[in-house]
């Protein structure tokens, strides 16, 4: 407000004229006040200067609601600055221009300011002189029908003739806002009542209109009131009907609004479990490639055995192998021996006649017997040594094969459990999921229900409204049949467009129940379709744990086959270790003998190196060792030779004799 002082004088200053003390006063004193106050300049003779500033200061949001301006003397100059200010204005609400002498530029300016103003709506021109113009007023009257915002209006003491009442008639027929009209103490008469009366038959706005000391008759007073009384029945029935109207758009909509909610809360629900049902059948999905994978690594872990004992049954193969071909070489080697022997059978009979070569082949046979007794040895070492490490392979690859077997048969338990676990944790799930979908759909309808008995109760209520509305309208029609055809054909065409109103908020109702029942068929259907998806997911599973049995049954299958294997290995290695156990027997009983025979030998050679004779015993072993056979075969003493001769089918010893002249040569022989 002090800014709009300071305009004030700024544009007074401007216009060479100084600012009135009063006004500044008023201004200084609304700016004091809270909120928009009230510009009150009333029996202020305001000058044509501050009506111009004024005018140039009221065009858009003044600071003010309310401008009282009555018995301030205004010129007709300065009225129309003022109102032409007015024009644009947003804010001013009522405006006063009581005992202003008001005549033709002023009613034009008034006309002009009905025209374009949108926010008066109370407007107070009592005690001037607008109906003695009547071009004037005219205009006037024009800019009245054209407004459609104001609803007040004070025309006391105007001099309003029957010409001005016929004016305004015609405006108020235009015109759908004004609710009070005062028209006290003007020359209306009988004609401008009439004109008037005959306005209210279109005008059905109009709550309030004044015709005291107008020269009216009674009769056209008690037609106005009656007019009136009816204006008023029907802006009561009119409020009470869109205040009706509007609780039932508002419960509509409420009801709107909560349906909404409870669908969008269900399809929430219904897209929760829809990725409850998602997530459960990727877990799902999830633990069956575990349980593949598992199986995969079964399945690999199980062709690693069959690998492994393909091998030792390779490797066993091998080892028997090895043993025929070590039994093959022990009997050629006997087989030597044997034939070594016939040969020296032969060969001594066959010294007698040979003589000196005899002795010669019979040195290099002894030679090359010892370097192959020395071969049989290394032979049967490496052989022993070969059959220790067999059996500690044998022994290794059999707790290999236990682990193994152990270790397969704790993980099919372990998998069995854990496939056992998943089943039970999946089928509780299902329960779970089934019995809140159950409960969600029994809490839908229940709902569901609750919400159509409320609807056909709130119908029930409507229908009631309607027929005491129904009532009611025929209550005014029974009191109304004393008034005119014109009136009985406005209440019939107002009751007919109630029922009309009445009918299509029903229909509209109807249509929203419609919509109501599709959105639950709908939601039935995703329940439905919820149902179909869960029987679908127990389908699946019951498949799967169908493949989890025919897994499991081929896993015993592979244990049993395993079993069997086992079994076939077992006995046959400790065939393998039997006949093993017989041949190195046999290798050692051979052993033992030719330690014997070595010993036997190393005390004939200390025997002979000692007195170069043959004990008796000795002769018997050489007796026992040719046979009977003719002493001719013995060895004997050559002591045309310097050589002293010891012959075995082994080896051939030379020993040099040279403390004496004779040399002395003694043949010893072993077998």
């Amino acid at each position: 407000m002090e800014e709009f002082r300071r305009a004030y004088a700024r544009l007074c200053a401007a216009g060479g004229a100084a600012p009135q003390e009063a006004v500044l006063r008023r201004l200084r004193e609304l700016g004091g006040a809270p909120g928009r106050g009230r510009l009150d300049l009333a029996a202020q003779s305001l000058s044509l200067e501050t009506c111009g500033a004024l005018g140039r200061l009221l065009p858009g949001a003044a600071p003010f609601a309310e401008v009282a301006l009555g018995d301030c003397g205004l010129s007709e100059e300065g009225v129309k600055l003022l109102l032409h200010g007015l024009c644009s204005n947003t804010t001013v609400k009522s405006l006063d221009l009581k005992g202003n002498n008001l005549r033709t530029v002023g009613a034009e300016a008034l006309g002009k300011l009905l025209r374009q103003n949108k926010s008066i709506r109370r407007l107070i021109l009592e005690w001037n002189s607008l109906g003695v113009w009547e071009e004037g007023f005219s205009f006037f009257c024009q800019g009245l029908g054209a407004n459609n915002f104001l609803q007040r209006l004070d025309l006391r003491n105007n001099q309003i003739n029957h010409q001005g009442a016929g004016e305004l008639a015609v405006a108020l027929k235009q015109n759908a806002s004004l609710q009070e009209l005062d028209l006290r103490w003007n020359n209306i008469g009988l004609l401008g009542g009439r004109a008037l009366l005959n306005c209210l038959h279109s005008n059905k706005t109009l709550k309030r209109l004044e015709l005291a000391g107008n020269n009216v008759p009674s009769d056209i007073l008690k037609a106005v009131e009656q007019a009136m009384d009816h204006n008023q029945d029907r802006q009561t029935i009119l409020s009470e009907t869109q205040n009706r109207a509007y609780i039932l758009s508002k419960e509509v909509s409420s009801l709107k609004d909560e349906k909404t909610k409870q669908f969008l809360d269900l399809m929430d629900t219904i897209d929760k479990q829809r990725e409850e049902i998602t997530r459960n059948g990727r877990m799902s999905a999830a633990r069956v490639s575990q349980l593949q994978e598992a199986l995969d690594e079964q399945h690999s872990i199980m062709n690693s055995l069959k690998a492994k004992l393909q091998m030792t049954e390779a490797a066993l193969a091998l080892s028997e192998q090895k043993v025929c071909n070590l039994g093959e070489l022990l009997n050629a080697t006997k087989q030597e021996q044997t034939s070594m022997a016939e040969c020296h059978f032969t060969e001594l009979q066959q010294q007698k006649q040979e003589g000196a070569d005899r002795e010669g082949r019979l040195l290099r046979d002894l030679s090359a017997a010892s370097e192959k007794n020395l071969l049989l040895r290394n032979q049967v070492d490496e052989l022993e040594k070969k059959c220790k490490v067999q059996q500690d392979q044998l022994f290794q690859v059999k707790q290999d094969l236990t682990n193994t077997t152990a270790e397969l048969k704790l993980r099919a338990v372990q998998a069995e459990e854990r496939l056992e676990m998943e089943k039970r944790r999946f089928k509780q799930s299902l329960e779970d999921m089934e019995s809140l979908r159950v409960k969600e759909v029994d809490h839908m309808t229940q709902h569901i229900e609750a919400s159509e008995r409320s609807m056909q109760d709130r119908i029930q209520r409507l229908e009631a409204i309607r027929i005491a509305l129904e009532e009611e309208l025929s209550q005014v029609k029974a009191a109304a049949l004393t008034e005119r055809g014109q009136a009985e054909e406005e209440l019939i065409r107002v009751r007919n467009q109630t029922r009309l109103e009445e009918q299509q908020r029903l229909e509209h109702l109807e249509e929203k129940l419609r919509l109501m029942t599709e959105s639950r068929d709908e939601a039935q259907n995703c329940c439905l379709k919820q149902k179909q998806m869960v029987a679908e997911a127990q389908a699946k599973a019951n498949q799967l744990s169908l493949h989890a049995d025919g897994l499991r049954r081929r896993l015993e299958e592979l244990q049993q086959d395993l079993n069997s294997k086992e079994e076939e290995k077992v006995t046959e290695v400790n065939k393998v270790k039997v006949e093993l156990q017989e041949q190195i027997g046999h290798l050692q009983a051979e052993r033992t003998a030719q330690d014997g025979l070595r010993e036997k030998i190393a005390a004939l050679e200390r025997q002979l190196k000692g007195d170069g004779s043959f004990p008796a015993s000795q002769m018997g072993f050489l007796s026992s060792f040719y046979g009977d056979q003719d002493s001719d075969n013995y060895p004997k003493l050559h002591s045309k030779q310097n050589v002293w001769i010891s012959c075995t089918p082994y080896q051939v010893i030379t020993v040099r004799h040279c403390w004496t002249k004779k040399v002395k040569s003694l043949c010893c022989w072993r077998s």
